[in-house]
């Protein structure tokens, strides 16, 4: 069978088994619909919208597998639409703001974040990005996490946008260059930590900390 023929017939069963791929305009509507309504008098519907559609297409953009991908935009535009608040005193923050970024985020910084959250227990809020993100994470990422009680199951690559590095007290780079936009008032670290490997796993490489 020819390739782009298979190709056109996984693309109708894989729309055939989540429906919402048909019409992701009207999903991603209520979502900025709800949205809107949590952040009434902090954040304009027109910012709330573009921020929710801009999500879905970031994403969209790097991934290969569309299923669900507008319960993560959903996610992702929540998240920063939190930051949003938060960088202009809208809504307090509870906990110091750390953000890693790397290029891909699909391997030193989702390690460096998991691992962060994981040992803060909630008294420090976590996220990470990526200058490039790929379309998944590394599954061997994956793999050693689980092994130390890290669960990597929730988590995916994002774009790095200038409303999650506002938000941040610590800006933790990792091989992304010039990427991150420069605030004041915010403490930047360049951490020089070597991407973990492909599908072979190598131990020495599996825990940040110990680079």
């Amino acid at each position: 069978m020819p390739e782009d023929l298979l190709d056109e017939q996984l693309s109708r069963s894989e729309h055939r088994a989540q429906p919402e791929l048909l019409m992701p305009h009207a999903v991603l509507a209520r979502t900025a619909a709800d949205l809107a309504a949590k952040y009434e008098g902090v954040v304009s519907r027109q910012t709330v919208e573009r921020c929710v559609f801009e999500s879905y297409t970031a994403l969209r953009r790097t991934s290969r597998v569309h299923a669900h991908l507008t319960t993560l935009a959903g996610r992702f535009a929540a998240d920063r639409l939190r930051a949003l608040a938060q960088s202009d005193g809208s809504v307090p923050k509870d906990v110091p703001e750390v953000l890693f970024v790397c290029v891909q985020n699909a391997g030193r910084s989702q390690m460096a974040a998991g691992l962060l959250t994981h040992h803060a227990a909630g008294r420090v809020h976590v996220r990470s990005a990526g200058s490039a993100p790929a379309h998944s994470i590394n599954p061997t990422v994956v793999e050693a996490m689980t092994e130390i009680g890290v669960d990597m199951g929730t988590q995916y690559p994002k774009p790095l946008t200038d409303d999650v590095v506002a938000a941040a007290d610590v800006v933790v780079a990792m091989g992304c260059g010039d990427a991150c936009p420069i605030y004041p008032g915010k403490r930047y670290l360049d951490w020089t930590v070597a991407d973990p490997p492909g599908p072979s796993p190598r131990r020495g490489s599996r825990d940040p900390r110990r680079s």
